[in-house]
């Protein structure tokens, strides 16, 4: 089972589209800084980081980052 999974990430952002769209531009940001909001992420790539962002509420649809 892959973590994290999308029911869980679709409670956080009502649209797949937006979820896929923000994780893809936050990747990027990530493999350009190295910048990760979460603490022990369990992935690997920048993609998995950017969705346990998403799933831990540090990352919001907008595109805004919580402290």
């Amino acid at each position: 089972m892959l973590y994290p999974s999308i029911d869980s990430l679709m409670d956080r952002i009502d649209s797949k589209y937006t979820l896929a769209t923000l994780s893809a531009k936050r990747a990027r940001t990530i493999q350009q800084t190295g910048n990760v909001y979460v603490d022990r992420p369990q992935s690997v790539k920048a993609v998995g980081k950017a969705l346990e962002e998403v799933l831990d509420g540090k990352l919001l649809a907008d595109g805004m980052i919580e402290d």
